[in-house]
Parts: structure tokens; C-alpha cells; sequence
């Protein structure tokens, strides 16, 4: 995990709420939550690559998302590991692990392992909806 303070996009706070719509401010640059089940993206089956929202680097492929019925998409691994950032999380009375866009910094979710799903990593990057964009594959 690293804490990596330097990002290739940096906007100041009023950028951001003026480029990112309140719930997309809420969760990429605040840490926020969409509620389960209600992400645009949950059971999505395109074929695409999934961007971040507020940068637009690339974060996940379709060939690694899967059905885990937890109320978000869900991703085995990123695209490539240096894609996404990972930060310890203490916040909720627990550790955490936070993935963030390597590029911007924007939260995007969590990621949780040995939950049993029968993916080749044993991971679970639980990704907001509201953090990613799909661009389908043409």
C-alpha cells in the first residue's frame, strides 16, 4: 500500500465541484458512498474499459468484473496495478483498504481479499458506480 501525495491531475477544491456533479464530488473527492444496488454499472455486462470520472484514466476492463451480489461492481483486479492507488483505511471503527485513481486521487473504493469468490486473485475491488465511466468496446 503506499500514500502517494502527487498526482499527474491536481484541481483545487472549486474545480473539482465544478467539474463533478454533487454525488460524483461526494464520493470521488470526499470518500463518499453510493447506496448498494443503485450504481449505474452493478450488473453491467458490456465490454469496455472503465475510466475514472474525474480524470479519465483508464482502471478496469470488463474481462475482470463478476457478479459478487454485494451491490456494487465489483473487479477481480485493475487493468494494471499501478492504475490505482491503495491506502490503508481506518475510518468506521476498521482497516479498510481504500483504492483511489493513481492519476487524480479520486476515491473509488475498496478492496477486500480471501472472501471465497472463485476469481484467479481472491480479490474484490468494490468500485462505486459513480466513480467510473465505461467506454464500450467498438
Amino acid at each position: 500500500m503506499t500514500d502517494q501525495t502527487a498526482y499527474n491531475v491536481t484541481k483545487s477544491d472549486e474545480e473539482w465541484r465544478e467539474q463533478l456533479s454533487p454525488a460524483e464530488y461526494a464520493v470521488l473527492r470526499q470518500a463518499g458512498t453510493e447506496r448498494p444496488f443503485t450504481g449505474e454499472y452493478t450488473d453491467t455486462e458490456t465490454e469496455g474499459v472503465y475510466t475514472c470520472r474525474a480524470c479519465g484514466a483508464e482502471l478496469f476492463r470488463s474481462n475482470t468484473k463478476f457478479h459478487s451480489h454485494c451491490g456494487w461492481p465489483s473487479f477481480y483486479a485493475p487493468s494494471e496495478d499501478d492504475n490505482v492507488e491503495l491506502i490503508a483505511d481506518r475510518s468506521m471503527g476498521m482497516v479498510r483498504t481504500e483504492v483511489r485513481c493513481a492519476n487524480c486521487g479520486s476515491h473509488l473504493g475498496h478492496v477486500f481479499e480471501g472472501e471465497g469468490y472463485d476469481t484467479p486473485t481472491d480479490q474484490r475491488y468494490c468500485i462505486n458506480s459513480v466513480s467510473l465511466k465505461l467506454d464500450p468496446k467498438e
